[in-house]
């Protein structure tokens, strides 16, 4: 391929534009807000998860306890209607006072059974409650340092959008005047190594770091200049320069 030694030099101002591209785009998907973003994610689905529980326990022992509130207010009312009875010297005969008496006192004993367990759900809900409410406060902290990851995240990805905008632009000013199939060639190459072209500085490619022997030099000196070049080391588009030492 022939091409302008000036086009040629071209190259590495477009390569060197393609490298600060691939860094801006590495930068991009290695900004540690991203990672510490799926690390905080994790975190609250299982806090999220366990809050999940939390809250079920709590409404089912709400249930519970209204259950119970409702049973002991039932029994409460029938001592209160049985004691209406007794008092009310309605009940005369020895049998059914005796009867009533006892009814009485095995209500009592409901009643007070009635309310160590409502007392025990009642501190199970609390416990629950409680447990809850800090849980909830750790997921909250955990959301708004998430929500603060993606905001800083976001932020660095402008500036580095921006970045990369501007060194694309660039590149288009660079680009445009290098001759198309001399273009190809590059965006080929740079695809199979990550580097299209490179400059031969001191008998070394500056893309393999590799020192070219004295008989490649001899050919490569014996170009035309107007001659692509290739490195015989590594097939990147080899760029002389005053540096060359051919």
């Amino acid at each position: 391929m022939k091409a302008d030694p000036t086009a040629q030099a071209a190259l590495l101002e477009l390569q060197a534009q393609d490298a600060i591209l691939a860094q801006l785009q590495h930068r991009r998907n290695t900004l540690p807000e991203i990672a510490r973003i799926t690390e905080l994610e994790a975190q609250i689905k299982d806090v999220d998860g366990t809050r999940i529980e939390l809250d079920t326990q709590v409404s089912d022992l709400t249930r519970e306890q209204k259950k119970a509130d409702t049973e002991v207010e039932m029994v409460k009312t029938r001592r209160t209607r049985d004691e209406e009875r007794l008092n009310s010297g309605a009940v005369s005969n020895p049998k059914d006072l005796a009867s009533l008496q006892h009814e009485l006192v095995a209500l009592e004993r409901r009643i007070s059974t009635l309310e160590d367990a409502e007392l025990e759900i009642m501190e199970k809900l609390e416990e629950a409650q409680t447990g809850l409410a800090v849980v909830q406060g750790d997921l909250d902290s955990l959301k708004a340092d998430r929500d603060e990851q993606v905001a800083a995240r976001d932020a660095a990805i402008e500036v580095l959008d921006q970045q990369a905008a501007d060194t694309q632009a660039e590149r288009g000013t660079s680009a445009a005047g290098i001759p198309v199939d001399l273009i190809t060639l590059y965006d080929k190459v740079r695809g199979q190594y990550g580097v299209g072209a490179a400059a031969l500085r001191a008998r070394r490619c500056e893309g393999c770091r590799l020192e070219i022997n004295g008989a490649d030099l001899r050919e490569l000196a014996a170009a035309p200049e107007d001659e692509v070049l290739r490195c015989p080391e590594c097939s990147r588009i080899l760029i002389r320069t005053p540096e060359s030492g051919l």
